[in-house]
């Protein structure tokens, strides 16, 4: 039995491919200017260790769900059964143990990871992937209703992609106001224009993930279905064929020498594939699967207990 019962969706190419580039774009504003990787795991990870600039992050995804959640006209199906609901909570637990483990998730493997040929990156996506793709299977078989023709239309999500373009435009339109050259400066002034961007930066990546419904559990399960089934939805498709290309070609030839909100580069170059990297993939897979939900949910609309018992279970 599956957890979300619909008869039938329609794919929404539009709203994913514009979706993947404010994603391209938010990881990169990010790398160029704080110098560190988007990923949603990540800072929720390093928030608990106390890093202000992972604080602002989480913040900023937050707020950008509950932005998502008044102003999105959001319809995101709700688990009703008890059951329901406790395979939810397994759900976010493995999702949880799974990104501690592989260090890592949907936004900083598979979206960052991969634009910069990262090769542990490449192993954890693959991993996690096969086994949400095995989870989705089994778990919901052939429940998850059929799809229908593309809708090409916007409707109310641009809304979401205002409020990137907002977000982003504020941040870009701060760091041409300031006299800064390659991270020097007043200290305390780069210091707040890092947690500005870290909060920035995340906010709009918040409304990037809903205009390209990444955050729709029925919609990232109809995706994982594959083309096998008459359930899979191809929007997902649309999105890392925006977001990925974009993020790719933005690293290899927008990058920058030092970040320019100073600060060290933190992204791994670590290639290490281990265990704990494969454990803690296959666990995250597995969890991706049964809810159709991963860390990047963090940034979704927060209005069903659903949501939050997702959040709130590896806590």
């Amino acid at each position: 039995m599956s957890l979300y019962q619909i008869t039938e969706s329609h794919p929404k190419p539009l709203q994913a491919l514009l979706g993947g580039i404010g994603i391209a774009l938010s990881v990169h504003s990010l790398l160029v200017l704080n110098g560190s990787v988007l990923g949603v795991s990540g800072f929720v990870h390093r928030s608990f260790r106390g890093d202000k600039s992972a604080m602002a992050s989480v913040v900023g995804l937050a707020l950008g769900g509950i932005a998502v959640g008044i102003i999105g006209d959001v319809d995101t199906p709700e688990p009703q059964a008890a059951s329901s609901l406790l395979r939810m909570v397994f759900s976010g637990l493995l999702v949880g143990i799974g990104t501690k483990l592989a260090n890592g998730c949907t936004s900083g493997h598979m979206i960052c990871g991969l634009s910069r040929f990262s090769l542990r990156s490449l192993v954890a996506t693959v991993t996690f992937f096969a086994s949400a793709v095995s989870a989705t299977h089994f778990v919901h078989g052939d429940a998850l209703g059929i799809s229908g023709s593309l809708d090409w239309a916007l409707d109310n999500q641009g809304r979401q992609f205002l409020g990137a373009t907002l977000a982003l435009g504020i941040l870009w339109f701060t760091y041409t106001c300031t006299a800064l050259k390659n991270g020097t400066g007043d200290g305390s002034k780069l210091i707040i224009l890092r947690y500005l961007a870290s909060f920035l930066t995340s906010l709009a990546f918040a409304f990037s993930i809903r205009l390209g419904n990444m955050v729709d559990p029925h919609r990232v399960l109809a995706f994982l279905i594959l083309p096998l089934s008459s359930a899979f939805d191809p929007t997902l498709v649309f999105l890392a064929a925006s977001a990925l290309p974009l993020t790719t070609l933005l690293y290899r030839y927008a990058r920058v020498e030092q970040p320019r909100f100073g600060g060290k580069w933190n992204i791994s170059t670590s290639n290490k594939i281990d265990l704990r990297l494969i454990l803690g993939s296959v666990i995250f897979g597995i969890g991706w699967g049964i809810g159709g939900l991963c860390r990047t949910f963090t940034a979704g609309p927060w209005q069903h207990r659903h949501q939050l018992l997702f959040q709130l279970a590896p806590l």
